[in-house]
């Protein structure tokens, strides 16, 4: 059973990272307005939020059952206060911040109307720094972190977010270079 617990938590976190690239990958394309041919771009946005509601119950899954395998001896109390932990205490503290910033991002989304847009917005740039938290731990503590096969992962999760953040820069770019062209030239008057 202890067995059980400790795959079971190795494939929650790996199910959570996963989730949580396709999620940024997602937040990142719809920000950007990327759209395909008869696919509606309010349906990206959907798929984006239900995704995050899909990975907090993975992540979860992984902190509950981290905590409460008897083979880890964490506790809750390492689960819930960063860098408490006597076990991989910085590497397991990233997960932990990782986790408070991820569940402030979805709270506020859950309660947008009531927080504003301003400061939905500010708490979602906090993505930008929970993701690679995320991969840190990934890396520093877990235990298929350094395999081949866990490099793979996580390197596809980079490349994936990479590629998203990429395409967001340049599509920023674009998007301003065309306001700015669509503005009447300064100084000038006709």
């Amino acid at each position: 059973m202890e067995s059980l617990l400790w795959y079971a938590t190795r494939a929650a976190g790996m199910v959570s990272l996963i989730l949580f690239t396709a999620v940024g990958c997602l937040g990142m394309l719809t920000v950007g307005r990327w759209q395909r041919p008869g696919w509606p771009r309010f349906l990206t946005a959907e798929f984006h939020s239900n995704l995050a509601l899909l990975s907090v119950v993975f992540i979860v899954i992984h902190v509950l059952i981290a905590a409460l395998d008897p083979y880890t001896s964490l506790g809750l109390s390492s689960a819930l206060v960063p860098f408490s932990s006597p076990y991989r205490q910085f590497w397991l503290g990233l997960g932990g911040v990782s986790m408070y910033l991820f569940a402030a991002i979805v709270a506020t989304s859950l309660l947008r109307s009531r927080v504003g847009r301003r400061t939905w917005r500010a708490v979602h740039w906090a993505s930008y720094a929970a993701w690679p938290l995320a991969i840190m731990h990934s890396v520093g503590t877990g235990t298929d972190g350094g395999t081949a096969w866990g490099l793979l992962l996580v390197g596809g999760c980079v490349l994936a977010v990479g590629g998203c953040l990429a395409w967001r820069v340049a599509a920023t770019r674009v998007a301003r270079a065309e306001i700015k062209a669509a503005l009447p030239s300064r100084g000038t008057f006709s």
